[in-house]
């Protein structure tokens, strides 16, 4: 009889045994299972939700000059060189290597203007693209819907009297107010918003935008890359990221996936320590069984053979059902924390990595009890009979 045959047989014998130990690293291998696959569907989530909200790149004029300072004073600046980027450059945008990560270009054009003696600054937006960009605007009334409506900020309104359907006078054209930004402390709560053509042409800067805000995805974060490839095409911009945005973002994401590792290490010693305890308990049991097995000439390496080929068997099946247990625990999850819970299909570099573990782990923790097994004195095990 070959030793995978006695290994197995002795598994039969001990059912119960057998149970006890699969079910104590399946549990292990679907916990690590479930919180590993939850943890990177729920942090691509996360990083698609931060996506949503604001810019990481800004996109502004050059705008080159020099600060005057004396004995420590500072006489202002001068500026020199002041180039221009034309709305025709944004073109090249989507040409970039990194034109996938783009998600949103919005272009602006400022203009100051005066009514009723008090100056307010307007933005000309793309309005699909600015409401877009900001997710987190709230509107009272609607959004603008043709060139001849605006959007205007809390404050503005609350200052000039301003509310859905009221009229108003700007750089000698009248317009209609579509929606009101509720506050939000920000200074898009002083602003009016209209449309990018009709700004454009009211301030005599047809063509021509004053900034470009850029929303790129950076969940595996080329943000660099994007950043030298934009400059590349429009060398009449000054190209920067916001880097404490990026840096936020990221931090999230790290954090989050140091959380898992840690409770996936947890839950790795908790089953190690099951493996370990039933092991040695199996192989005190054992004692009378490993002194026939020497006496009837069974080398020490037979023995630690049986133990692990008894480990291995178990570990296999743990980890193949605690595989298929994590897996089924995700989708459970994955329906309560996740808003558009993704279809979760087989993963082959998962499952291999859920048996790996669990094998690994049942060898390492049956390691120790089959050298305690395999060193014992056959003479002493023998007196037990």
């Amino acid at each position: 009889m070959k030793l995978r045959h006695i290994a197995v047989n002795n598994l039969r014998r001990r059912k119960g045994k057998m149970l006890f130990l699969i079910s104590g690293l399946m549990i292990g291998v679907a916990s690590i299972v479930a919180l590993m696959t939850t943890t990177r569907i729920l942090a691509d989530d996360i990083s698609d939700k931060m996506e949503e909200f604001g810019a990481n790149i800004v996109i502004t004029p050059q705008n080159e000059g020099f600060s005057l300072t004396y004995g420590g004073l500072n006489l202002g600046g001068v500026s020199f060189d002041r180039k221009e980027i034309f709305q025709k450059d944004l073109d090249a945008i989507p040409t970039i290597k990194n034109a996938a990560n783009i998600r949103i270009v919005s272009p602006k054009v400022f203009g100051v203007f005066e009514h009723r003696g008090n100056k307010v600054l307007a933005v000309g937006v793309d309005f699909a693209q600015e409401l877009n960009l900001k997710k987190w605007w709230k509107i009272t009334g609607a959004k603008p819907s043709g060139e001849d409506q605006i959007l205007v900020g809390h404050d503005a309104a609350k200052r000039f009297g301003l509310k859905p359907g009221s009229q108003f006078e700007m750089a000698g054209r009248t317009f209609s107010v579509a929606g009101v930004l509720q506050g939000a402390g920000s200074q898009d709560d002083g602003l009016v918003f209209l449309a990018l053509p009709v700004a454009q042409k009211l301030f005599g800067k047809e063509g021509k935008v004053g900034m470009v805000e850029v929303a790129a995805l950076c969940k595996n974060c080329p943000i660099s890359d994007i950043v030298g490839q934009l400059s590349e095409k429009i060398p009449a911009a000054q190209v920067t990221a916001i880097q404490q945005v990026v840096k936020g973002r990221m931090d999230t994401l790290h954090s989050f996936r140091q959380f898992s590792l840690g409770i996936s290490a947890l839950v790795l010693l908790v089953g190690s320590m099951v493996v370990f305890v039933t092991m040695m308990s199996s192989v005190t049991e054992r004692t009378r069984e490993i002194g026939i097995f020497r006496a009837i000439g069974f080398r020490r390496s037979h023995i630690m053979k049986i133990i692990l080929l008894e480990a291995f068997v178990v570990s296999v099946i743990a980890g193949v059902v605690g595989y298929a247990a994590g897996m089924g625990a995700t989708k459970i999850l994955i329906s309560f924390l996740a808003e558009n819970a993704p279809h979760i299909s087989f993963d082959p570099v998962m499952a291999l990595g859920a048996v790996f573990i669990a094998v690994l782990l049942g060898l390492m923790a049956s390691f120790y009890p089959a050298t305690a097994a395999a060193g014992m004195d056959p003479s002493e095990a023998l007196r037990t009979l």
